[in-house]
């Protein structure tokens, strides 16, 4: 079986449509069409449905499809790895990072800056929803983030860790408090990032488990920057880490409201690929991202 076969195929699948595909490939329609007749040929049966929308992989191609990605996935890694080894370079690293680790992960980077100066970078600022499967399909070496429960296929190093707590702006009515209970939140709105991610997961949890009201959540933004802003002109509430309440305290006047039964536990790690290729670089900055890590937990007490 041609491999370049393989890969037409999966152009093919990803465009749903042979001109399209043919197109990205600078191939014409007929050679195409030809590709996908000998894969038919060797694997005697059908691998796509052809109509007038555009073609659709069978059942017998739908499992083709799937392991045609792994064997591209594998041969771009060989590239990878080859051109690291042969070319005596540090290599690209493609890190993907949350939105709330960017001054951790500069950091990072300015460590493996100083040991290796040609070291490149591609950074893709995302949430764990995002991040993950684009490790798993290995469009990302790295991801530097928070990190609550263990993924197949993806190993972990584990970081500092920080305590999620209720914040609001320093003017806020609650902000005069000086402590407060889970019960004195009922009713207050709030501005949380996606519903599926950790943070609002583990505040609806909260309040559910104490038989309260959920929160009533005014505002969802997976921006960071959006959410600190609201925060500090309004009167939502919000839930982050006390670490990024204290970075952003200059830019964005914010504090942690004193709620001691809602402060939750998170934990930062560094995941990767168990079956996937990291390359030397990949690798110190593994270690690297430890070692600021340590200098972090330092900072946080």
């Amino acid at each position: 079986m041609d491999p370049r076969d393989l890969e037409y195929f999966v152009v093919v699948a990803e465009h749903g449509n042979v001109t399209r595909a043919s197109e990205a490939l600078g191939l014409t329609p007929t050679a195409l069409s030809k590709s996908l007749r000998r894969l038919e040929a060797e694997l005697g049966a059908k691998i796509v449905v052809r109509s007038p929308r555009g073609v659709r992989p069978t059942p017998v191609g739908t499992v083709l499809l799937g392991r045609a990605r792994v064997v591209r996935l594998m041969f771009d890694e060989i590239r990878r790895e080859a051109a690291d080894l042969g070319g005596g370079r540090a290599g690209h690293l493609r890190i993907g990072a949350g939105p709330i680790v960017c001054e951790d992960l500069s950091r990072v980077y300015t460590a493996l800056q100083k040991e290796t100066r040609d070291v490149t970078m591609e950074i893709t600022i995302g949430d764990n929803d995002q991040l993950v499967p684009m490790l798993r399909a290995g469009e990302l070496d790295l991801v530097y983030n928070v990190y609550s429960q263990s993924i197949e296929g993806v190993a972990s190093e584990n970081l500092h860790h920080d305590m999620w707590v209720v914040c609001a702006a320093r003017n806020h009515h609650l902000a005069k408090r000086r402590r407060l209970a889970l019960d004195d939140l009922v009713g207050e709105r709030w501005a949380l990032s996606a519903s599926n991610l950790t943070p609002s997961k583990m505040l609806c949890g909260a309040f559910l488990e104490r038989g309260l009201p959920t929160p009533r959540i005014a505002v969802i933004a997976r921006s960071l920057p959006m959410r600190l802003r609201l925060w500090a002109t309004s009167d939502l509430l919000g839930f982050m880490g006390r670490h990024a309440i204290r970075e952003y305290a200059s830019l964005y006047p914010v504090v942690e409201l004193p709620v001691k039964d809602l402060q939750l536990q998170r934990q930062f790690a560094v995941l990767y690929r168990t079956d996937g290729y990291l390359s030397p670089v990949g690798k110190r900055f593994v270690d690297l991202s430890k070692r600021i890590a340590k200098e972090i937990a330092k900072e946080n007490r």
